[in-house]
């Protein structure tokens, strides 16, 4: 994290038994001791109890062990990457994953999405932020199935089915993650009309922070990954929208 981010720690801030994330375990997976345990440190003043794995194997086992409600990983590290951890961890119970990466690079980030994780953050990062990010990741969990107001869309081939969150492509199942889903869904419940990045932070991700914006955009590149180039249209200095053929 950035150094002004542990600079920032809180010391002793409150009961961990009355903090929002009273009840709610999260698995921090990282090689750097000095990042890891900021982290810790933070999201305990939250109220989460929290436990730490220094390399991929570890956090394999401590995932098996801990059962955590969300998963801090980072990218690179020694025996697994973050990659394959994170591929093992979803296979046996689909859990929220925030992948942290010391590159910025957007092969990484479009393979870390692909295999299941819901959110990046690229170092350094605020611990404010990060704090932000697990918050709308566990709410986004908690939120039941019935909230979906439609039960079904489609847009040109492709169909989004609300109830049991599937997407298909030509008949074909597709694996979108949640928040995929979410934005595509919002984008095209919206046909024709343009949407913003710091609208789709709000209502899609739940949080508005300066780094989102990015956020959006690779998410977008997702998805056009998975689905196609064109079923999210780009307006340049304005946002993203899904062409008026949605149904």
């Amino acid at each position: 994290m950035s150094s002004t981010s542990q600079a920032a720690q809180p010391t002793g801030l409150a009961d961990p038994a009355v903090g929002p994330g009273a009840g709610r375990r999260i698995a921090v997976i990282e090689d750097e001791g000095s990042i890891a345990h900021a982290i810790a440190t933070r999201l305990r003043s939250e109220g989460y109890e929290v436990e730490i794995a220094g390399d991929g194997p570890g956090g394999v086992a401590l995932c098996e062990r801990f059962r955590p409600d969300l998963v801090v990983l980072d990218l690179m590290l020694p025996g697994l990457d973050g990659i394959e951890v994170c591929k093992q961890i979803q296979r046996e119970h689909p859990l929220p994953v925030l992948m942290l990466t010391a590159r910025d690079s957007e092969t990484d980030l479009l393979v870390g999405l692909a295999v299941g994780a819901d959110d990046y953050m690229t170092k350094p990062f605020s611990a404010r932020e990060l704090v932000a990010r697990v918050h709308a990741l566990l709410r986004r969990a908690d939120r039941p199935a019935t909230a979906a107001t439609s039960t079904s869309m489609r847009i040109g081939s492709i169909e989004l089915d609300a109830a049991t969150r599937r997407v298909r492509c030509g008949g074909d199942l597709v694996h979108l993650t949640p928040i995929e889903f979410d934005l595509l869904q919002y984008l095209a419940s919206r046909p024709g009309r343009v949407a913003s990045r710091d609208e789709l932070l709000v209502n899609v991700w739940g949080y508005e922070v300066p780094s989102g914006a990015r956020t959006v955009d690779s998410h977008i590149r997702s998805i056009r990954r998975k689905l196609g180039a064109d079923i999210v249209r780009t307006v340049h200095g304005v946002g993203y929208a899904v062409e008026d053929g949605a149904e």
